[in-house]
């Protein structure tokens, strides 16, 4: 049988033509649009999963009115049914079901191997809005070229995913006096809050495995640095990629030249981009002083610096960390990045006596549960006392700014918020220097709520103030989020005293060992019931943090200000089974599935500690109990819904049933055995 010819030469004079037609500068696939794209293409793997060679068939920069420059990358084939290969969820299907790049897919669809180009200028570029098309045919059985066009939207805001922006019959939506229109038709596209949610699982998937090869190179290849050193390389690397629009370009692979001269070294170069950065960010001067002098240390070492074959070890990391983790950051995820980033990197070092295994951080679904079990709302004021990389501030923040989004209708007033809630209503302290960077970064990266985030022991230095130029104002804390260090006194329930003993109204949502709750921590309890209600306590899957620690984990619900009465209600909750399986393979590409309505779960358990037992639909009573504890016991915190023993009258007529066709059994037994006997 033969083979149908493709008709792309076709495809491609058409559409060629009319852009010719629109007198429209575009530029044919071996042409030059810019550097910065050019250097994109280059540098990000190829449609056949080698390294770099990306070549659009056809490209062109369109301005809008607003001055606004938007690459236009267009991919031609000349099949019949080619245009573009969707997956279950009606989205671009450019990722296998184990989230490793589908080159079939790229390779063979038109708009797919146009998205795949747009997602190398998400990575690589400052461009964050970028426009695929794609177009395809074949000839009739008259001879008749008969083609289709996609074009979609692949955006930081649908996280390079690609939305369909609209179906067309030509480029003249390209045309300069439509362009505009169109445009105005993509700003338009909206993601649902469920499909932002499912395309958010989908890129944490692609981080883990990003991450695992990323640390797995540098351990493996990259000898002489301490576990301290990779948490500043990347903190520093991302920090001098990130850029700010129209004021400071991001520091490009290339601009490190391993030069030896002095000032101009690579760490030279990277230390001077950091600065820029973090003056254009506002920050205030202490802040920056303390960033810079604690990656300074690392960035200008000789070592790192040292050039051998052309190349300092310094850039062959930076290039390892743009090049597996850029394009994550840089559409703006917001995810706790930096704690994944943090347990994976310690995962692969895994030093026995290191201090900072104590450090153990909360999975970001968990975060997100603490922050709506204390009832964070867009005028929460949400403080952390052993904040770590910041992941239950950064789900704090998420909520915040969801419940933003759906009560402020103006998107000046929205927008002010929002600075609002970065600026003022967070907080946070970690003592920790190495671990300090990483919620310092993870913030910056989450739109800069950083300005209060403090490197303080917040037992022994803080008074409740802000930092940074506010030291003399009160942070009005009336959300109080936490997983504290286990090896603190009362498994981390210092801390809970003494942050609930600075508010006077809120709630508080606390992840701990639950031996908290049965006699490690007696005192501290009896002092908190003293001025805080216990609302609930949730007994946590036994595996929560498979792979870094196995303790049996508790989540305590607090009302601030009120003294627990004797006759409180608390609600008992036994959440062991929440939905999720969790596995702890190095090379799986999912270690946490949902297999069990894990959602709904998450969801039904935070109506039942604020509603009760009118919201049971998955759960039932076995696993809800309502009972009541002693103020002056402080070790009964950890109650099980109470097991009847008195047997009903279901019972009895079950056991009676049981035991008569028993007796039948034996008799039936018995009576074979005698014939058999008898040689009947």
């Amino acid at each position: 049988m033969a083979k149908t010819q493709s008709v792309e030469p076709n495809i491609a004079d058409l559409a060629n033509g009319w852009m010719k037609s629109y007198k429209l500068d575009y530029k044919l696939e071996q042409e030059s649009l810019n550097p910065e794209i050019d250097q994109a293409l280059n540098d990000y793997y190829s449609k056949n999963g080698g390294v770099g060679g990306n070549r659009p068939d056809a490209k062109l920069l369109l301005q809008d009115k607003n001055l606004v420059n938007y690459p236009i990358l267009i991919e031609y084939k000349g099949y019949k049914n080619k245009l573009v290969m969707l997956d279950a969820d009606g989205k671009v299907a450019n990722k296998t079901a184990k989230n490793q790049p589908d080159f079939k897919n790229i390779n063979s669809y038109a708009v797919n191997g146009a998205v795949h180009y747009a997602n190398a200028l998400l990575h690589y570029t400052s461009y964050t809005d970028i426009i695929a098309v794609g177009m395809t045919g074949y000839k009739n059985d008259s001879g008749k070229l008969e083609y289709e066009i996609g074009v979609y939207y692949v955006s930081k805001h649908n996280f390079g995913i690609g939305q369909k922006v609209d179906d067309y019959t030509d480029f003249s939506f390209l045309k300069k006096s439509n362009f505009d229109g169109f445009i105005e038709k993509v700003k338009r596209l909206q993601l649902s809050q469920e499909e932002i949610e499912k395309l958010k699982e989908h890129r944490e998937k692609e981080i883990n495995a990003s991450l695992v090869k990323l640390n797995n190179d540098i351990y493996q290849s990259e000898k002489g640095l301490s576990e301290r050193d990779r948490v500043y390389l990347v903190a520093a690397s991302i920090i001098a990629t990130l850029g700010v629009p129209g004021k400071v370009a991001a520091l490009e692979k290339s601009e490190l030249k391993s030069s030896t001269e002095d000032g101009s070294r690579d760490g030279d170069i990277i230390l001077r981009k950091i600065k820029a950065f973090l003056n254009e960010k506002n920050l205030p001067q202490e802040k920056r002083d303390l960033i810079v002098r604690t990656l300074q240390n690392t960035l200008t070492t000789d070592n790192i610096n040292k050039v051998e074959n052309g190349e300092s070890q310094l850039k062959r990391v930076f290039t390892k960390i743009i090049d597996d983790l850029g394009i994550y950051y840089k559409i703006g995820l917001s995810t706790d990045f930096t704690g994944k980033l943090f347990n994976e990197m310690y995962s692969w070092l895994g030093f026995s006596q290191d201090k900072l295994n104590d450090v153990v951080l909360t999975p970001s679904y968990v975060a997100t549960l603490l922050a709506r079990l204390a009832r964070v709302n867009k005028d929460s004021y949400v403080w952390d006392f052993a904040t770590g990389s910041a992941g239950l501030l950064v789900a704090s923040m998420n909520e915040m700014l969801i419940d933003a989004k759906e009560k402020i209708k103006s998107p000046d007033a929205f927008a002010l918020k929002s600075v609002e809630i970065k600026a003022n209503q967070l907080l946070g302290l970690e003592i920790l220097s190495e671990v300090y960077m990483l919620a310092i970064l993870n913030m910056i990266l989450m739109g800069d709520g950083s300005s209060n985030i403090l490197n303080k022991d917040s037992l022994k230095e803080f008074n409740g103030n802000y930092g940074f130029g506010k030291n003399d104002e009160k942070f009005p804390a009336d959300a109080f989020v936490l997983n504290p260090p286990y090896s603190a006194p009362g498994n981390g329930m210092v801390f809970v005293e003494k942050a609930l003993s600075m508010m006077s109204k809120g709630y508080a949502a606390i992840i701990i060992q639950n031996s908290a709750g049965s006699g490690k921590a007696t005192e501290y309890n009896k002092r908190i019931l003293k001025h805080s209600t216990l609302l609930a306590s949730i007994k946590m899957p036994i595996d929560l943090f498979i792979g870094k620690s196995s303790v049996q984990t508790n989540i305590y619900v607090f009302r601030v200000g009120e003294a627990h009465q004797k006759d409180d209600t608390v609600k008992f909750i036994d959440f062991s089974v929440d939905g999720y399986t969790r596995t702890n393979r190095k090379k799986a590409s999912c270690n946490l599935r949902d297999t069990d309505h894990a959602k709904e779960r998450y969801a039904e358990l935070v109506d039942l500690v604020r509603f009760g037992k009118t919201k049971l639909n998955i759960f039932t009573e076995k696993e809800y109990y309502e009972g009541k504890i002693n103020p002056e016991n402080g070790a009964d915190w950890n109650q099980t819904a109470p097991i009847d023993t008195k047997p009903t009258l279901d019972d009895f007529k079950k056991t009676v049933s049981n035991y008569l066709a028993w007796e039948v059994s034996n008799l039936l037994k018995n009576q074979s055995t005698e014939n058999d006997r008898l040689g009947k």
